[in-house]
């Protein structure tokens, strides 16, 4: 059972790559899109407030992580696209695997968002970050920006499945932004008001990209946050990856 739900998920993979292939500007502009807001915080608004030392070295990490909760309408629209085509419900009406085709969706997203990463770490080395945590650091620090991505596309899915339009999407999508900017992503929290602050050091988000900078080697990082940045991301993949699937068989065939 466990290899034929694998293979199919494959196959749904192999689809959403083939999309790719057809619509390689979609690709481009989520590529594009974080380089931009790199960027444009590190030479038009960034202003490190409350940041010692480098505040390169600071951003990078940051968006980095902001970068994870941003981009994902891509994921959304093909999901309510495939909805109101009913593709959905053809594959449902085949012998397939319960969930493939989200699989498929989830590990498309999951690709793009490592080779987002790569990209913007080519950027951020030509502004002047550095990593002076060593290798196995920062291959750590790249599996728990995938580990949140990975738990931020799950509630994509399944507020997706519960939009159930296209035209939905951006209006959903809109609830990502103050999720990302409510963090320590761009900002220290000490250089915000006291009841700020304590939103954004509670922010899943903020405990990705503390962890990260940690990991990294960033100057004045706090340390003791890795916990936090792979229990949060596991806290809401509990919760929403079973509500996703739940949704998705309840669709109507």
């Amino acid at each position: 059972m466990t290899t034929y739900a694998l293979s199919d998920s494959w196959t749904m993979t192999r689809r959403e790559l083939a999309h790719w292939a057809r619509q390689p500007a979609q690709v481009l502009v989520g590529l594009v899109f974080p380089v931009m807001l790199l960027l444009m915080f590190s030479y038009l608004i960034g202003g490190g407030r409350g940041v010692d030392g480098d505040y390169v070295d600071f951003l990078v990490p940051g968006m980095f992580a902001l970068t994870m909760a941003f981009g994902l309408e891509g994921t959304m629209l093909a999901v309510t696209q495939d909805l109101n085509k009913g593709v959905i419900d053809r594959f449902r009406s085949m012998p397939m695997a319960d969930g493939a085709v989200l699989v498929g969706r989830s590990a498309a997203d999951m690709l793009q968002s490592a080779l987002g990463l790569v990209v913007l770490s080519g950027v951020g080395y030509a502004l002047g970050w550095r990593v002076h945590g060593g290798f196995g650091a920062f291959m750590g620090a790249m599996g728990l920006l995938l580990l949140l991505r990975f738990a931020m596309l799950w509630i994509g899915i399944l507020l997706a499945m519960v939009a159930g339009k296209p035209e939905m999407v951006q209006a959903v999508q809109i609830l990502v932004w103050p999720v990302g900017f409510l963090s320590n992503a761009i900002a220290t929290p000490e250089s915000m008001p006291a009841w700020l602050g304590t939103v954004v050091e509670w922010n899943p988000l903020s405990q990705t990209a503390t962890a990260v900078r940690d990991l990294f080697g960033v100057a004045g990082a706090e340390t003791g946050h890795i916990w936090a940045a792979v229990a949060w991301p596991l806290a809401l993949l509990a919760v929403f990856f079973p509500l996703a699937v739940r949704r998705f068989r309840r669709l109507s065939v």
